[in-house]
Formats: C-alpha cells, structure tokens, sequence
C-alpha cells in the first residue's frame, strides 16, 4: 500500500467496527503481528526503549525516527507511532515530531500531557495548545494522519477522573481524531468518557477485562502498550532461568517462525 491508503485505511477502521492495535516493539515483532492478521499497530515508547537498554523516555527523536521506518518497511498495514510527549514542551516541538515520524512512514502518533522535564502535566490550555499543533502538522501534509490525544492523569498518579474527561474535551476541540486516557482502574470510566466526548476513545487494555468488555463500555480502539512486549521478555526470562537453574534444553522446543512472518 501506499501511505496515502494505509492512512485512508487507518482512519477507516475508527468509522467501523471497534478493533484491537497490538504494540510491536521492534520490526520482527511488527511482521509477526501483521501475520497475524491484525489491520493497524501501534509502536511502544517502553518496549521500544527497552530493545536499546533504556527505561521509557530514554531515546531520541532520531532514533524513534529510525525504528518507525524499520517498522513501517517490515509491514503492510497502518502504523502509529508513541511520541510521547512529542519530544519538547513547546506546540512547536509537536508539530515537529508528527512530521518526522509521518516521513518515516507512520499514518498516525499519539501526543501525551505530560512534561516529562518538569515532571508533571502540562496546564490544560497549554496541553491542548500542543495537539492543535500536532492536528495542524497532520493536516499538512498529502495523506491523512490520525492524531490521537493522550491524558495521563491516571499513568502519572493523578487519578481524577473529572480532570482526565476536561483534558479530553479540550483535546477533541483542539481537533484530535482519536481520546485516550491510559490506565484507567475500571470499565465505568471508559464510559464516563465516551459519553463525554465525540470523539473514538483508545483503552489500554487491562489483563482482568476482556475485549469485548472493553468495547461494550465504548472503546473503539484497543491497545495493549508495552504489555506485550513484557509478555514476552517474561518468557524469555523463565525459560532462560530454567536453563541456567536446572539445564533443561526442553524449553528450546519451540518452532522458528513461519514462512508467512518472513514473507
């Protein structure tokens, strides 16, 4: 596809019906999930991180850049870049971002509140400042690119339900295409701000609800951050201490990967 129809394409699955957005942490990962058959994915600023050594927060706008386009080379479907904070405090330091990561291929970015110099979230008019500039570099450039907003009162330990849902109001009169609030405690704030917003809302997906739950309380986008990233990682270390520990060669049983993921 072109990135003109993987951008149509994208914008196209938050007008039907709601969808999971796995999280590949680097290329390999990427193709195995677009084997899989899933239509979009979204990269992981904390997986990502992690493939280089790093905690979340650690890499560089140049580096981002570089896995978006080994990413974006390695499949065929949507793909939709974690900007963080859009790597500056400044609206102009958003716009910026969305245009490097759209050049490397991305049909979509996130753009969060939170300023992770100071250490807190920007004030509600300066936040929402920031994804107008982000929608406006979007809406620049010569394919659509889906800006989706991010409040992050709950990841960041400010937890007020109210705050997140004015945060998100602000964003969607800013002109963000898609809302989320990641990690929220329960299905009933998920409805809160979908019932409070016009806009499609993304749910980080929590391992006690189910998909179905998630969308029945308005999510129309699902997505699993860096969560499957440590699901792996978790797999890797237990096999390993199983080597180390006790010298079994069992847990090597597993198969390479299919022809269909190297396709």
């Amino acid at each position: 596809m072109t990135q003109r129809e993987r951008g149509e394409r994208f914008r196209a699955l938050h007008a039907g019906e709601p969808f999971v957005i796995p999280n590949p942490w680097d290329a390999g990962s990427a193709r195995a999930l677009a084997a899989l058959g899933f239509p979009a994915l979204a990269t992981t600023s904390s997986g990502f991180a992690f493939t280089l050594g790093r905690a979340d927060g650690a890499v560089t706008l140049d580096e981002l850049a570089g896995h978006v386009l080994a990413v974006c080379d390695a499949v065929d479907v949507p793909v939709s870049v974690d900007l963080e904070n859009g790597f500056g405090p400044a609206p102009g330091d958003a716009a910026a971002a969305i245009a490097r990561v759209a050049e490397a291929g991305a049909v979509g970015a996130s753009i969060e509140d939170w300023d992770r110099d100071e250490g807190s979230l920007y004030g509600i008019e300066e936040a929402a400042a920031r994804v107008a500039a982000a929608v406006e570099a979007a809406r620049a450039l010569p394919f659509p690119f889906t800006v989706t907003a991010r409040a992050e009162g709950f990841v960041r330990g400010v937890p007020d339900l109210d705050d997140v849902i004015a945060r998100l109001r602000a964003y969607e009169a800013a002109g963000a295409d898609v809302l989320y609030a990641p990690r929220l405690d329960r299905l009933d704030q998920v409805a809160a701000i979908r019932a409070a917003t016009g806009r499609p809302v993304n749910v980080l997906a929590r391992p006690q609800w189910t998909v179905a739950e998630a969308v029945a309380a308005g999510a129309q986008r699902v997505s699993v951050g860096g969560l499957l990233a440590w699901v792996a990682y978790d797999a890797l270390a237990r096999a390993a201490t199983r080597i180390r520990d006790d010298g079994d060669l069992s847990v090597l049983r597993a198969a390479p990967p299919p022809e269909s993921w190297l396709a």
